[in-house]
C-alpha cells in the first residue's frame, strides 16, 4: 500500500493516493514515512487539520524528519499559526547538520516570548544559512524564508524566494503551487495563475491547486472559468472514497456558490446547495 500510494503521489492521482497511505499507516503505525508522505497528499488533497495531524505524527516518530517540520511549518502558516510554524522552523535549523551550529539546541522559551522578536531572529538565521551556501541554492532555506516572509505579508520578498528555489527544483509541483499563492497574496493574480498551471503540469490531481485557481480566477473577473476549476477541484476530492469530512469541501463548494452568483447563474445556485456534482458537471460540460 505505502509504495503505491508513492506512486500515485507522484502521477498526481492524489485522492487515491491518500486511500493507500491510510492503509499503509493503519498496517504499519510506527512508519514514519508513510506518515510524511500521508500528511504530503493531504495537503495536496485540500484537508489542512489532517495533513498536519500526520506531519506531527510522523516528527513523533522521527523528529529528525526536516522535510516533516518544513511541511509542518508551510501548514501553519496556512492556518495562521505563526508561532507554530517559526518554532518548525526554527527546529528545523537546529536539526539540519548543516545549519545547527547557528542556532544549537537550545529550548524554545525564547521562541514563545516575543513573536516578532522571534520572527526577525529567525530570519536573521535563515539569511545566515543562505550566506554559508554560497555556491548553491539550498531550496529548503529558500522555502523557509519565503515561509517567514509570508508570515508578515513580505508577499515580493516571498515571491523572490521561491523563485529562487524553482531555479534548482523546476518540478516540484508543491513549490510552483507555493508561488501561485503568494502571488495571488500580492494581489498579482495573472502571474499566479501561470505559476498554477505550472503545478498541475507537474500534478493533475493537485485539489488544492486547482482551488487556489479557481479563487485567482474569481479576482480577475474570469467567473466560468472560476466555476469549472471549482467543479474539477470537487471531482478530484469526490474520487476520494474515505470519510467526507464536511469542513474542507464547504470551502470549495461556498466558492462554487460564489462564482455562480457572480457569473449570474442563481438558477443554478439550488444545485450547489445541494452538492448536486453531478448535475452541475453536466451542465458545463465537463466529464
Amino acid at each position: 500500500a505505502f509504495s503505491e500510494g508513492v506512486k500515485r503521489l507522484k502521477e498526481g492521482d492524489v485522492a487515491n493516493a491518500v486511500l493507500f497511505l491510510e492503509a499503509a499507516v493503519h498496517r504499519h503505525p510506527e512508519d514514519s514515512e508513510a506518515w510524511f508522505h500521508l500528511g504530503t497528499a493531504q495537503a495536496d488533497n485540500e484537508q489542512e487539520s489532517m495533513a498536519i495531524a500526520a506531519f506531527n505524527k510522523c516528527l513523533d516518530l522521527n523528529p529528525e524528519n526536516l522535510k516533516a517540520l518544513m511541511s509542518l511549518a508551510v501548514g501553519y502558516t496556512n492556518e495562521s499559526l505563526p508561532h507554530k510554524a517559526c518554532k518548525c522552523l526554527r527546529d528545523w535549523l537546529a536539526r539540519h547538520h548543516k545549519y545547527s551550529s547557528l542556532i544549537g539546541r537550545k529550548n524554545n522559551d525564547e521562541i514563545a516570548k516575543s513573536s516578532y522578536k522571534s520572527h526577525t531572529e529567525l530570519l536573521d538565521l535563515f539569511l545566515e544559512a543562505v550566506h554559508m551556501s554560497t555556491n548553491h541554492i539550498d531550496p529548503d532555506v529558500q522555502i523557509g524564508m519565503g515561509v517567514l516572509f509570508n508570515l508578515t505579508g513580505e508577499y515580493k520578498k516571498a515571491v523572490d524566494c521561491f523563485k529562487t528555489a524553482l531555479q534548482v527544483a523546476p518540478e516540484d509541483s508543491m513549490l510552483w503551487n507555493k508561488l501561485g499563492a503568494t502571488l495571488a497574496n500580492g494581489q498579482m493574480s495573472e502571474q499566479a495563475i501561470t505559476a498554477y498551471h505550472q503545478a498541475l503540469n507537474l500534478r493533475p490531481g493537485y485539489v488544492r491547486t486547482r482551488f487556489n485557481l479557481g479563487v485567482a480566477c474569481v479576482n480577475l473577473g474570469a467567473y466560468r472559468e472560476a466555476v469549472e476549476h471549482f467543479l474539477s477541484a470537487l471531482t478530484l476530492k469526490d474520487q476520494t472514497k474515505g470519510p467526507k469530512t464536511a469542513s474542507n469541501g464547504n470551502i470549495i463548494w461556498s466558492s462554487l456558490r460564489m462564482a455562480l452568483s457572480l457569473l449570474g447563474s442563481t438558477d443554478l445556485l439550488d444545485s450547489c446547495d445541494k452538492h448536486d456534482l453531478q448535475f452541475l458537471n453536466a451542465h458545463f460540460k465537463l466529464n
